[in-house]
């Protein structure tokens, strides 16, 4: 019988687990730097966020990790994203040395057939999972988070036409209800007031961070599914699709800002298939510029080129000046991370070149395009100045392009009461160009302003980002008063973050 802290962790007591020592664990965990007692308080908080409190790790439980013992579900998935977070690149399971619950084709996977009633039916099975089951730590732990060509190739899938749907009334949804049977429920003044409360969600996050109101995103979008289920002429249906796709984006967006990377991948996947049902190419390129951003903060830039790539050439010949410049900035990102100073110069030009397109196009822009002002557009081209730098070994040079850059998107987010989470995340990028520099009394007072935008929003990433940041500070100027002192300050307001400083 497994013993109580067996129990309570949920490891898995065969007794062959704790013969053979796991030496891909014990590789991993050695060159994170970490103590026994720092990876346990972080698999504790990040299961906490997760909602699944039944989870209490001690240093004794990672010894028995490490000494072979397979911990259950969601320890493995939590150590996968832990050791993904401290790396910059994606850390697999399989490659601590682990072993993954089963996954049910409805949870897990991204190649998902291209067909309105199963991403109808996906979606709604997805979203209710998610209610009901995320407070306790289960779906997002069933989910495996796909790279390389496995998310590659069928996203490629994306260009691929659809055929023509069918215009007679349906006989039956794909949950098997006699949809064809039933009126239509819908009027066009209420699909106008489900456009009005998705742009009303996506300001909440945009102020609040993915913290605060993602349940709730998701819950819409599980009720959009359900009306998607109902007969509908095909000009509404198309309506519903852009609907669902947009939450169902926005819900992967909150996901990936509080760290449920896995889960945020398969809403993302749902988004672009109920886009392409929709015949929004513009918003599937948008779509995939997010997964792109999902990819570059876990370390895969190649992946992340790929899908703005595919996002580029699907939307040439449909997407408006700024959704145009913000890929563009995407594909700096990727190069720059990927270390090609070049390529990355050039898709920067271009982004501020077609960007400046945008004060002379007459067409109205959609809402979800509305987040990439100028702020944006300068916030993300400093960034990939930044990116170049520390990819050619802290540069001064690539610092030095980076700081003015940094300042404008600093100075114009300053004026914007609500993108709180850009204004801080750029305050953290500001600090990390100050670092570069060598000026850690200026990056000291970047990271405190930083912490008061903290405190206004529930972001995980910008928490994240907050340590690490901290982090370097300390580990490269431990000496100076400054530092201390932020170190310090940072303990105190951000308890949990002081865990891993």
């Amino acid at each position: 019988m497994p013993d109580r802290d067996s129990a309570r962790d949920g490891a898995q007591d065969s007794p062959q687990d704790a013969t053979v020592r796991n030496e891909q664990l014990t590789s991993w965990f050695v060159r994170s730097g970490w103590s026994k007692g720092e990876l346990a308080r972080q698999v504790n908080r990040r299961a906490r966020q997760m909602g699944a409190h039944h989870i209490s790790t001690d240093t004794s439980r990672v010894r028995r990790w490490l000494d072979g013992e397979q911990p259950r579900e969601p320890v493995p998935r939590i150590l996968s994203e832990l050791f993904s977070e401290r790396f910059g690149s994606v850390v697999a399971i399989e490659h601590l040395g682990l072993r993954t619950a089963h996954q049910t084709p409805s949870v897990s996977g991204v190649d998902l057939p291209w067909a309105g009633p199963q991403t109808i039916e996906l979606l709604g099975e997805f979203s209710r999972s998610d209610l009901m089951l995320a407070r306790r730590g289960f779906l997002g732990t069933s989910l495996a988070l796909s790279a390389g060509p496995a998310l590659i190739e069928p996203m490629q899938r994306w260009l691929v036409p659809v055929p023509a749907a069918d215009p007679g009334p349906r006989e039956a949804g794909p949950t098997g209800a006699l949809s064809g049977h039933r009126p239509p429920r819908l009027s066009e003044p209420e699909v106008d007031l489900l456009e009005a409360t998705t742009v009303m969600f996506r300001q909440w996050d945009a102020q609040c961070g993915g913290g605060l109101r993602r349940k709730a995103v998701v819950g819409q979008l599980h009720e959009v599914t359900d009306l998607l289920q109902e007969n509908h002429p095909a000009p509404v249906m198309k309506r519903l699709f852009k609907v669902a796709a947009e939450l169902a984006e926005l819900a992967g967006w909150m996901s990936y800002d509080i760290g449920l990377h896995p889960t945020a991948q398969k809403y993302f996947v749902l988004a672009l298939h109920a886009a392409k049902e929709g015949g929004d190419k513009p918003l599937g390129s948008y779509i995939l510029s997010s997964m792109s951003r999902q990819m570059i903060h876990l370390g895969r830039p190649e992946d992340a080129l790929e899908l703005i790539h595919l996002a580029q050439y699907g939307s040439r010949d449909c997407a408006g000046p700024r959704t145009q410049a913000m890929l563009y900035a995407m594909e700096a990102r990727a190069y720059a991370n990927m270390g090609q100073p070049s390529r990355c110069k050039r898709a920067v030009r271009m982004a501020e070149d077609t960007f400046s397109d945008a004060a002379f196009d007459a067409e109205p822009e959609p809402d979800w395009i509305r987040f990439f002002s100028e702020a944006e557009l300068n916030g993300e081209n400093s960034h990939s100045y930044r990116d170049l730098a520390y990819v050619a070994g802290r540069s001064p040079m690539y610092a030095s392009l980076a700081e003015p850059v940094m300042e404008r998107a600093v100075a114009l987010f300053e004026k914007d009461e609500e993108h709180q989470r850009s204004y801080a995340l750029n305050l953290i990028g500001m600090a990390t160009v100050h670092l570069l520099q060598r000026e850690p009394e200026q990056a000291t007072v970047l990271v405190g302003r930083a912490l008061d935008v903290a405190g206004k929003v529930r972001s995980e990433r910008v928490n994240t980002r907050l340590r690490k940041t901290v982090d370097t500070a300390a580990r490269e100027y431990g000496d100076v008063a400054d530092v201390v002192r932020m170190t310090d300050h940072l303990a105190s307001r951000l308890p949990e973050a002081a865990e891993a400083v």
